[in-house]
């Protein structure tokens, strides 16, 4: 089971129905499908495995289940509420412990952790202090290397300084693509697209729109709804032509996310700027924009 649950995660079936998963006696697989819920955006039922896997006696399972479950949060933009959770994350983290490698190890957690901090300061403007947390990631899987490549674009989007982004996310792109795993080859295109269309250069802007709107198409064929909504906002700025039927999606995916989601994500979903809510309102994107807001995994 655990196998086939490592591909859902971390390989080339993010789509799998892993619910029968929630009861396996090992914590390590409970802790995969709650994974896998999530990156599917079933928000809820994820975090109800999370807080109880909080408590497991391994402490890399307890330190992936805080940072985990704050991850959740962010994508439905409630870092604020994340922050505590990553701090207990890095807490938890035991300093030394055999290697995996998907990262679901002492060094895999304590990188899940710090990334999570960085990504929680971006979220709180406070650049600088995300800077000196990407600083201390030291990572050796090919999971901690993608996501760090993500804060890194995302840091530098928000910094103004889109030229900078695209390097990390080239390579978070092309990392994850080597390996084959789905759910972050997507992502990454997504944020490497993305920084290219920031960015703003004639090839950039062709080859970034090409990037998202066949990252939209494949999330969307995978039911990866966190992912869709960014997307499909992305070309409903730069892709005149897709523009109405983006908007549609992009509504469509958003309110099925939020309505998986646990009613107290839910409300801070509603009121956040990180999250285009407009959209259920009016069918128009409000104030959030999708250019910089990646609500890091």
């Amino acid at each position: 089971m655990e196998e086939d649950l490592r591909r859902a995660a971390f390989g080339d079936s993010p789509g799998l129905d892993v619910w029968r998963a929630l009861g396996a006696p090992s914590s390590r697989v409970r802790w995969l499908a709650a994974v896998v819920l999530g990156g599917q955006g079933h928000y809820a039922a994820a975090a109800t495995a999370l807080d109880a896997l909080r408590h497991d006696p391994d402490p890399v399972i307890a330190s992936l289940a805080f940072s985990t479950r704050a991850s959740h949060l962010r994508q439905v933009g409630a870092h604020r509420l994340a922050r505590p959770l990553d701090g207990a994350a890095l807490a938890k983290a035991p300093r030394t412990g055999p290697p995996d490698e998907d990262g679901i190890d002492a060094e895999g957690a304590r990188t899940d952790a710090l990334l999570g901090l960085a990504a929680d300061s971006l979220g709180a403007q406070r650049l600088g202090e995300a800077r000196r947390l990407l600083a201390r990631v030291e990572t050796r899987s090919w999971r901690g290397e993608v996501r760090q490549g993500w804060v890194t674009a995302e840091i530098e989007l928000a910094s103004g300084r889109a030229e900078h982004a695209v390097a990390p996310a080239e390579r978070a792109h092309a990392t994850s693509t080597g390996r084959k795993a789905l759910r972050h080859e997507l992502k990454s295109a997504l944020v490497l697209g993305t920084s290219l269309v920031v960015w703003g250069t004639p090839d950039g802007l062709n080859r970034g729109l090409e990037l998202v709107e066949c990252e939209l198409n494949h999330s969307a064929s995978e039911r990866l709804k966190p992912l869709i909504w960014p997307s499909a906002l992305v070309l409903a700025g730069h892709a005149p032509t897709v523009g109405a039927v983006a908007i549609d999606r992009a509504t469509e995916a958003l309110s099925c996310v939020l309505r998986r989601a646990d009613a107290v994500s839910r409300q801070v979903a509603l009121d956040s700027p990180w999250v285009p809510s407009g959209l259920l309102r009016s069918g128009e994107p409000p104030n959030a924009d999708p250019q910089t807001n990646f609500l890091t995994d």
